[in-house]
């Protein structure tokens, strides 16, 4: 890969200010390269909050044949595509085709939920947390008790109960612990659709989209796929959290180890900030790959857990109505949602970019190695 300094003009052109902005430079540099194949744009029926076009683009670069494939999405929780879009913009411009190792091919899936993005949302159209859809809509949905009981705390019915239900959750996180509080918020569910993490009953557009790319692209015949699904907002300040949440011991794992090194965290056996969750995106690559796909996802902190939920419980209690989005107590809460799980600071998109790099790096050369 080719350097390159990461001057401010270079990080505002990765760094979109917006969804129009970053679906635009996408477009324009996925076209813009020698070694670029396909591109398909998957449009949604609904806009964006002035009255954009929302989509999802993908672009193929390599040899169509290759056996091996890196696969970098963005944007499955919408308002996180900040910096999944990124990452993807910079691989476009450093990753030239003399650098792409012969029988390796890139596919970039370029926000996964425009909804989410344009409207400064983890959910999509449909208030459904894409990474809690992929649960088998056959079975009986799963149940998530603590959600259950604190519901009503979580999206308390007014304003004026906001602070008695805050210090319920609190409680809760005292006798329980910190983590038992996160499963229970934050785990999955599928019983409160205006709520948070809301799994849906049904698979999302999103969903049958990711689907048709799988079957266009043929993905399933590849020999090896390297997966990086690109978020934001848990963990330490700008530091990129490579997790890996096939199951311990398994060929994924290994693989990931072996990619990505020590710093792999496996939310199974407890080594990771993110807890365990239900209907993630993972496990509809794994259903379709089994041991040939190593998934993971790189994770760039932010904040505080807690100062997401409250983010979180303040945009999902706003959307209980219609919305109004020029109105100043809209803006307010999206604007408190946007510097979350986008703080735009220099020194935080430089680290995005730096372990970005890092990461694709190490998964071309684990995809070569297994030529």
């Amino acid at each position: 890969m080719n350097p390159v300094l990461f001057t401010p003009a270079y990080l505002a052109a990765c760094f979109s200010d917006n969804y129009t902005d970053a679906q635009q430079k996408f477009k324009q540099l996925g076209h813009g390269q020698p070694e670029h194949r396909a591109y398909r744009e998957f449009v949604y029926p609904q806009t964006g909050p002035n009255a954009e076009t929302l989509l999802t683009a993908v672009s193929w670069h390599g040899d169509t044949d290759a056996p091996c494939l890196l696969v970098l999405q963005s944007a499955t929780h919408g308002v996180e595509g900040f910096a999944g879009s990124a990452i993807q913009l910079d691989t476009l411009q450093t990753l030239t085709g003399k650098s792409l190792p012969a029988g390796v091919a890139v596919l970039y899936i370029h926000v996964l939920n425009p909804f989410g993005f344009a409207w400064l949302r983890r959910v999509n159209e449909d208030g459904v947390d894409l990474n809690r859809n992929f649960v088998d809509f056959t079975r009986p949905l799963p149940t998530n008790t603590g959600y259950a009981q604190l519901a009503d705390k979580i999206l308390p019915a007014s304003l004026a109960d906001w602070e008695s239900a805050t210090q319920a959750l609190t409680e809760y996180a005292n006798e329980f612990g910190q983590q038992a509080l996160e499963l229970a918020v934050s785990g999955g569910q599928y019983q409160f659709a205006d709520g948070l993490f809301y799994g849906g009953t049904h698979p999302s557009q999103t969903r049958l989209n990711l689907e048709q790319i799988m079957a266009d692209f043929d993905i399933v015949k590849r020999k090896r796929v390297a997966v990086i699904d690109i978020h934001s907002g848990l963990g330490p300040f700008g530091y990129g959290e490579v997790i890996c949440d096939h199951p311990p011991g398994s060929t994924g794992v290994k693989l990931a180890k072996q990619w990505y090194g020590n710093s792999v965290t496996e939310p199974a056996l407890g080594s990771s900030t993110s807890v365990t969750k239900l209907g993630l995106i993972d496990y509809l690559w794994q259903q379709q790959l089994a041991e040939k796909v190593c998934f993971v996802t790189l994770e760039f902190g932010t904040y505080t857990v807690d100062e997401m939920f409250e983010v979180l419980r303040r945009d999902h209690y706003l959307h209980r109505n219609s919305v109004a989005w020029s109105a100043p107590e809209t803006q307010q809460v999206k604007q408190a949602v946007r510097r979350f799980f986008y703080p735009g600071t220099a020194d935080w998109q430089e680290m995005v970019l730096m372990r970005g790099r890092q990461c694709v790096r190490q998964a071309l050369q684990g995809l070569s190695s297994s030529l």
